[in-house]
């Protein structure tokens, strides 16, 4: 990362808009990425933390630029999940710019039905 511009931008990570969902057998991680592809993001999951780091790369662009209110660089997001969770079947599937991933509870989590084997 030498020269000016890698100092600059470095350590700048910045946060894209996500949602947070809960459902009876998994958590939900929305985050809107438009236009990253998905060579571009990186996802890691800890015991507790799920980490989603990507890159928002600069369009070509023909002409001069006049306004721009669109982020670029490296943006990062993280999420505190619950203990009881089975990281090692978290799904991930990127489609219309949101990347959603899918953390399943471990079985110990999940509401379960008891069933009333004798009375009345």
């Amino acid at each position: 990362m030498g020269g000016a511009m890698g100092a600059m931008t470095e350590g700048m990570a910045w946060s894209p808009l996500a949602d947070l969902s809960e459902t009876d057998d998994a958590y939900l991680v929305e985050v809107e990425v438009p236009g990253v592809k998905r060579e571009d993001l990186d996802i890691e999951m800890t015991e507790r933390e799920l980490t989603i780091t990507g890159e928002f790369k600069e369009r070509q662009r023909t002409g001069m630029l006049r306004r721009s209110t669109r982020r670029t660089g490296r943006f990062e997001y993280r999420a505190a999940l619950p203990g009881d969770i089975s990281p090692e079947n978290v799904e991930a599937t990127l489609e219309g710019g949101v990347l959603t991933v899918k953390v399943p509870k471990a079985d110990a989590a999940k509401p379960r039905r008891i069933e009333i084997t004798s009375g009345q």
